[in-house]
Formats: structure tokens, C-alpha cells, sequence
């Protein structure tokens, strides 16, 4: 995780000092670190409860719980985002939970890391939120280095330390570059729009690999997944009405 996350920071930073990005205000500095060790914190809980082998559950849960908690916190504070809309979250939820389908059974300590990882991701989103309407790249440079500090200190406490292949460093560059420029892209989406629909239209993305790994990997659909993966495609125009 830190190498993925340290050439992901790096890049940002190297791009925003190349665009001149204004710097973060002290309340948004703030706002991007609790947002950055929120996220650090949920994906390392979220990375112990999969290698437990005992999925179930433990997959679905946190995709469902990072999008319908901003959601409902959205929908208190700016009110109803319409029916279209609210049709496309349940068919969304119903998407997530059902194409990270496993048929291994949770045990209720996974299930409990997993309820935990979903809340984390959400206090991400929120945070992300109450950054304000900031430089999206730094936003997201200081929230890397929040998180990169939190996984680097669970890894060492951990001691889960080990020797990486060059390969799997050149890819874990890869992943970090493609990575940062979604979280971007996420930040900027937050201030430019209402979070439910954004942290919903994220939520999504287990469809979008499931796709690609039937077209790239040949990977066969169950009929869960597909049903989840039509469910998903469905939902995203309305919630874009």
C-alpha cells in the first residue's frame, strides 16, 4: 500500500506545482488530513477483514455503507434529491451488494471490520465535503499523505514487511497514478455537486471491474453479479437525471 500511495502523492504534487494550484486554507488543510486518516484507517480494515478468506459480506458491506451514510447526511442537510434519483440509490445499493457477492460465509468479527471500513470510507467522503471548494489536488495531495502515514504505521506495527518484486512496485506506480486521478476527480465532483449522488455514482465502481474482467479476463458473469452489473447500469442514468 505506502509505494502505491507515495508515488500517487508524489505526482499530484508534482502536477499541482506545475499548474501553480492555489494552497489550502487552514480550515481545508485540516478538513483534507481527518479525511486522508479516515480513509487510511477504513482501507486497512477493510485489506484484515478480506484476508481473513472469509468474505461473505465483508466485500459488499463497505461499498454500500460509504455511499447510503453520505447520502442520508446529504439528504437531511439539502433535502430530497428527487424520486429518480432515490430510485437510482436503491438499484445502486442493490448493485454493489449483489456483484461483490460471495458465497463464503461471514463471520460476525469480519462482518464487524467490514462495518467499520464502510463507515471510514464515509467519514472520508465527508470530510472531503467540508474541505470546501479548495485546490481538488491539493485537497487530495494532503489527504494522500494522511493516509500514506496511517497505513505505513499499521504496516510497520504489523510488521507485514516484506521483500516486493520489482514488477509488482512498477505496477503498484501504475495503480497509484490511475488511482490519485479518480480521487481527484472524486474531490472536485463533491464541490461542484450534491455528495449523495456523488458518493453513489462512486459506489459503483465493483460494477465497472466486474465488466472489464469479463472483457479483459474473460471472466463469466454469475447470475448475481449480472443481475447486480444491470442493476448498476440502470441506476446511473437516473441518478444523472
Amino acid at each position: 500500500m505506502p509505494p502505491t500511495m507515495g508515488a500517487a502523492m508524489g505526482f499530484m504534487i508534482l502536477v499541482a506545482t506545475i499548474v501553480h494550484a492555489a494552497l489550502l486554507s487552514k480550515h481545508a488543510l485540516i478538513w483534507s488530513l481527518i479525511a486522508g486518516t479516515a480513509g487510511g484507517l477504513a482501507l486497512a480494515i477493510l485489506y484484515a477483514s478480506l484476508s481473513s478468506g472469509k468474505m461473505g459480506l465483508a466485500a459488499p458491506v463497505p461499498g454500500v455503507l460509504s455511499a447510503a451514510i453520505p447520502a442520508v447526511a446529504t439528504m437531511f442537510r439539502e433535502g430530497s434529491p428527487g424520486a429518480p434519483r432515490l430510485i437510482g440509490f436503491a438499484l445502486a445499493a442493490l448493485g454493489v451488494s449483489l456483484t461483490c457477492r460471495s458465497d463464503d460465509k461471514t463471520e460476525r468479527r469480519v462482518l464487524g471490520m467490514a462495518i467499520l471500513a464502510g463507515c471510514g470510507f464515509a467519514a472520508y467522503a465527508l470530510a472531503i465535503r467540508q474541505a470546501g471548494a479548495g485546490s481538488a489536488m491539493w485537497i487530495e495531495v494532503h489527504s494522500r499523505a494522511a493516509a500514506l502515514f496511517v497505513t505505513a504505521a499499521i504496516t510497520v506495527y504489523g510488521r507485514k514487511l516484506g521483500d516486493f518484486r520489482r514488477s509488482a512496485n512498477l505496477w503498484g506506480v501504475a495503480v497509484g497514478l490511475v488511482d490519485v486521478s479518480g480521487s481527484v476527480a472524486f474531490v472536485r465532483a463533491t464541490q461542484l455537486g450534491r455528495l449523495d449522488t456523488v458518493a453513489v455514482l462512486a459506489s459503483l465502481h465493483p460494477a465497472v471491474t466486474v465488466l472489464l474482467a469479463m472483457v479483459l479476463l474473460k471472466d463469466k458473469l454469475t447470475p448475481w453479479k449480472a443481475v447486480g452489473v444491470c442493476a448498476a447500469l440502470i441506476a446511473v442514468p437516473l441518478i444523472a437525471s
